[in-house]
């Protein structure tokens, strides 16, 4: 059976979710160690996370771009996900979504949260034929990420090193044993409807 063109894959428990964020050092590893986001971190920047640890990788670079040396795994409640998916909005106009695009300018301007689909990727970060979620916070649904929803932050970087290393020498095998095992999320048309487009 094809994989859906929509889909929320991630690692999860019954009770959270785990995105992944890539940072400076200087926020992601006080990130790390405290659990939780420093002042620094601004809260009233739009924020965007990734249930897929194989985007991530594709977004950062394996770690290695400019200010996306540091990745961090972040365990977030499953409640505060669904808020977030509830009250987003794509960030793009789709006529099957929005009525007309004068709807949806409202409806991005009102809401707390945005999400893009994109292809999700393979280990040698290529495209493949299904998408991605990616989550943007802004305003109130940044800060509840940052002080409410946020259960525990993993710097996950060596994690990445590795990965990358094994999939360099050819090991795909041994690379794909290390990856987080992502398996699809519990999300009906109730949660996803509005946020799934042609």
């Amino acid at each position: 059976m094809p994989e859906p063109k929509h889909r929320i894959r991630a690692l999860h428990t019954p009770t959270t979710i785990t995105v992944y964020q890539a940072y400076p050092p200087a926020i992601g590893r006080p990130a790390a160690q405290d659990g939780r986001f420093p002042g620094a971190w601004k809260r009233d920047r739009m924020t965007w996370i990734k249930p897929s640890f194989l985007w991530m990788m594709y977004r950062c670079g394996w770690a290695t771009k400019e200010g996306q040396e540091t990745v961090l795994a972040v365990e977030i409640t499953r409640d505060g996900f669904e808020w977030a998916l509830r009250n987003a909005c794509l960030s793009h106009y789709d006529r099957a979504v929005h009525a007309d695009q004068a709807a949806w300018r409202r409806e991005l301007r009102a809401a707390a949260a945005r999400v893009q689909w994109d292809p999700e990727r393979d280990l040698a970060l290529a495209p493949l034929p299904y998408r991605s979620l990616q989550l943007g916070l802004s305003g109130e649904a940044a800060r509840r990420y940052a002080d409410e929803w946020t259960v525990a932050i993993t710097d996950v970087t060596a994690l990445a090193h590795r990965v990358r290393v094994l999939v360099r020498e050819g090991d795909r095998a041994g690379a794909a044993k290390l990856l987080p095992a992502e398996s699809v999320y519990p999300a009906d048309g109730a949660l996803l409807g509005h946020l799934v487009g042609a």
